[in-house]
């Protein structure tokens, strides 16, 4: 059979890698020369193509130099950790991707030692260094220095480099050099990749790394063939993580070519194989022979470490968008999530209509809430909370690695800010570029909320990126939201007049023309206490003429908010109603009279 190579491609996010990606396949020859092909190919979900970021991790393949070489597409952001952890233990090294000028940033940290911790070999792709600021020698004395302190071995160390600009196609062993392709990098794939280890003659064994769902075929197994070989048609025994033993029967075995699932006879060790006829399987459950059922080591996820609340919607305008709306239907579209995201974490609650969901961070909920919408579910969110755990005897928390990339005018602010919530800062440097960037140690509550404010105090200029880095002892309380909420006092319609009126002392999240519900949230004051307001007020009308004034009224465009805004913005007497078509902002308590008791922050009427 003809040889191959497993790789994985590991990046911070936006530097580059699933671009890198399409050059391989595109200059491999994988397409013909009149395909029409897209960019980002690899990003197929349409939350990945929104977002600009690689949610799920991405299996091809591409033929050169004699030899297969399948690739995996990792996400780059850290809540997306469990699909990293499981899917590098189908390869034997790694391409971890740098921006040339932005270095190692806190998620490339989080993904490389994930592969240094597998002993996998790393070969560093540093990416855009067409850009103007490119530093490119920099960057790879961080990326050394990063290795040594996440404990890299000496052969781990002693890294090959390339040079690549994935934007224009060419990569290059020296900066100074003037290749105009890729294949500098795939002959370095062929030299430095290590041939994967399996005995082709030993009893099957395959580590479900990764599942699907076809709609003819079933349920879908991706793993990568340890030892043995796989056969269509073939009886054998999933060995479950609870020790029990299920038989089944494959009905097909594939592989990846190209972009592609191409059906085969036989697969043997160190294939990366799509299996169907198997309908219960867990990911990191193994596939072995019927007659010598030995188990692979399971894959272990990091415990997740931010949970949210999934309510039955309970609103005056529940029902009315959503197809799924029971208590059943999201009990049971979560339990479904739970077979393919092991990094989730459901469980039921003291009410029957409200279920706890654990995650990796708010991005990671939030993409499953959105996903969910999407499909046609309608429920309501609490605010995220941290998750907290003994150790040695000492309440702690999670805590996160915060960088901040600013221009120089604006770093008291963000430190003043960042101090109310508890950070530390641990690094500062300045280029002389009109740039600084922060290094600080934050608690992961510290955050919930403050993106929003970070990009107001940078007038939008400002980076900002965090990854978990472990528990530390309890930092005390954190300061949260410093405005209060324009609270809709009855049921009815916005009008012009009546935003006009109250947009000087506040802000809108919509326009006028929207129903809106006694309870509901419309806004956000500008002082620190709560504010009820009536939004659906109308002018009365009158035998006079109306002013030239009175005609024209004049409204603040409101501040739309996106579902990660939402989530961030509430605070704990508050929900997120999520709906196919809204998402709005409520109170837990509805009524009015009823809210005084229950609010911390008590409520003024507006004039």
């Amino acid at each position: 059979m003809i040889p191959i190579r497993n790789i994985a491609i590991i990046a911070h996010v936006d530097h580059g890698k699933t671009t890198l990606v399409d050059c391989l396949l595109k200059q491999s020859g994988t397409f013909r020369a009149n395909e029409v092909v897209e960019e980002r190919v690899m990003d197929s979900n349409d939350l990945e193509r929104e977002r600009g970021i690689t949610i799920l991790a991405k299996n091809t393949s591409i033929r050169y130099g004699g030899m297969k070489i399948n690739i995996v597409d990792t996400p780059g952001h850290s809540d997306f950790g469990g699909e990293v952890e499981r899917v590098l233990k189908m390869v034997d090294a790694v391409l971890l991707v740098v921006d040339a000028a932005d270095g190692p940033m806190p998620q490339t940290r989080f993904v490389l030692r994930k592969a240094l911790e597998l002993e996998l070999r790393p070969i560093v792709v540093v990416n855009k260094v067409d850009r103007p600021e490119a530093r490119p020698h920099w960057v790879i004395d961080q990326v050394f220095d990063l290795m040594v302190d996440l404990g890299a071995s000496d052969a781990q160390l002693d890294f090959p480099i390339v040079y690549t600009s994935a934007k224009h196609g060419f990569a290059r062993r020296e900066v100074d050099h003037a290749d105009n392709d890729v294949r500098p990098l795939l002959d370095a794939i062929l030299v430095e990749v290590p041939a994967p280890v399996g005995d082709p003659k030993a009893p099957l064994q395959v580590l479900a790394a990764s599942l699907d769902y076809d709609n003819y075929l079933g349920r879908l197994v991706i793993g990568r063939v340890v030892n043995g070989r796989v056969r269509a048609g073939q009886p054998v025994t999933i060995c479950r993580r609870d020790g029990s033993f299920v038989s089944a029967r494959l009905t097909k075995v594939m592989v990846f070519e190209g972009l592609h699932r191409l059906e085969v006879e036989v697969a043997e060790a160190g294939e990366i194989v799509v299996l169907s006829g198997i309908e219960e399987i867990g990911i990191g459950e193994t596939v072995a022979d019927p007659e010598v059922p030995v188990a692979l080591d399971p894959i272990a996820v990091d415990e997740p470490t931010v949970s949210m609340t999934f309510r039955v919607n309970d609103s005056p305008f529940a029902g009315l968008e959503g197809r799924y709306v029971t208590s059943r239907n999201i009990w049971d579209r979560l339990q479904k999530e739970l077979r393919t995201n092991v990094a989730l974490r459901v469980e039921p609650t003291d009410s029957p209509d409200a279920f706890r969901v654990s995650g990796r961070g708010e991005l990671h909920l939030a993409i499953l809430v959105e996903t969910m919408r999407r499909e046609g579910y309608e429920f309501a969110l609490s605010r995220p909370e941290v998750i907290t755990k003994d150790v040695d005897g000492v309440a702690s928390e999670p805590i996160e690695q915060l960088v901040v990339d600013i221009p120089e005018e604006f770093l008291g602010t963000v430190i003043e800010k960042l101090g109310r919530r508890r950070a530390e800062m641990t690094n500062m440097v300045n280029h002389g570029s009109g740039r600084v960037r922060v290094e600080f140690k934050v608690p992961t509550r510290g955050l919930f909320g403050y993106r929003n404010e970070f990009l107001t105090d940078t007038k939008g200029e400002g980076l900002l990126h965090h990854v978990f880095s472990g528990y530390e002892p309890w930092k005390g309380e954190v300061e949260g939201r410093r405005s209060g909420a324009l609270i809709c006092k009855e049921p009815g319609e916005t009008t012009a007049y009546a935003i006009e009126r109250l947009e000087s002392r506040s802000v809108f999240f919509f326009g006028p023309g929207i129903p809106v519900y006694a309870g509901m949230v419309v806004g956000e004051n500008s002082r620190e206490n709560d504010m009820v307001v009536n939004p659906c007020v109308k002018k009365h009308l009158t035998n006079m003429r109306a002013s030239t004034s009175d005609l024209a009224i004049k409204l603040t465009p409101p501040r739309e908010m996106t579902l990660e805004a939402a989530i961030e913005w509430i605070e704990d007497d508050e929900l997120v109603e999520v709906t196919p078509r809204s998402i709005r902002l409520r109170k837990r308590v509805l009524d009015h009279s009823q809210r005084k008791v229950h609010s911390k922050r008590p409520a003024v009427e507006a004039e």
